[in-house]
């Protein structure tokens, strides 16, 4: 059975599989993975119709997607998944009913780095539509980090990351003029380091 099952849903986020428990994720709609990495998160999702594109910044990493969409959805083009930085994407305005940000927005190189990625993924919503983000927080860590300058941070796991608070993500959503669709969730992974998932809904 578990060989079967992670065969149908690869290494998805429990996050985002939580989503989809929730029903919030439909065959059909429209997907952006914005920093798709190796698609860990866009197997179940091409097997299940939906109508994936992704972008990331680094060649190989495509090239693995585009060989995996070929395999899983082969009607897919192979143009729906490009080279691109999330701040620079090509994808048209409100061409998404779900933009996926996965351990991506941590890389920013500062905050106007990081402002830029999440204005470029909210700008390519549909009305209505879902951003789903996962990215290290300060939650519960705020005495154990060492600032390095420009909003990043050194962690007790020894990593170097943008880090953001609760109180800032709620803020964003605010001026984005987003909703909350669930709490803010922030877990600690034995006190090295933290992961939010910030899941923020569109005006309708």
């Amino acid at each position: 059975m578990t060989g079967s099952l992670h065969e149908q849903f690869g290494d998805i986020d429990i996050y985002l599989f939580d989503q989809l428990l929730k029903g919030r994720l439909r065959p059909g709609m429209r997907v952006l993975d914005a920093g798709c990495g190796r698609g860990r998160n866009l197997v179940y999702l091409l097997r299940a119709g939906f109508d994936v594109s992704a972008v990331d910044a680094e060649p190989g990493a495509v090239r693995f997607v585009q060989a995996l969409a070929a395999r899983l959805a082969p009607a897919l083009p192979a143009s729906n998944f490009r080279v691109e930085a999330v701040e620079a994407m090509t994808a048209p305005d409100a061409s998404a009913d779900l933009v996926i940000s996965s351990a991506v927005l941590h890389f920013a190189r500062d905050r106007a780095h990081f402002e830029a990625m999440v204005r470029r993924m909210w700008r390519a919503l549909a009305p209505g539509g879902l951003l789903f983000c996962r990215l290290a927080a300060s939650t519960g860590l705020e005495s154990r980090v060492v600032p390095l300058g420009s909003e990043r941070y050194l962690l007790p796991d020894g990593s170097e990351r943008y880090l953001v608070s609760e109180p800032r993500l709620s803020a964003l959503t605010r001026a984005l003029g987003g909703t909350l669709a669930d709490p803010i969730k922030s877990t600690i992974v034995q006190d090295m380091r933290c992961m939010a998932t910030w899941v923020v809904r569109a005006p309708g």
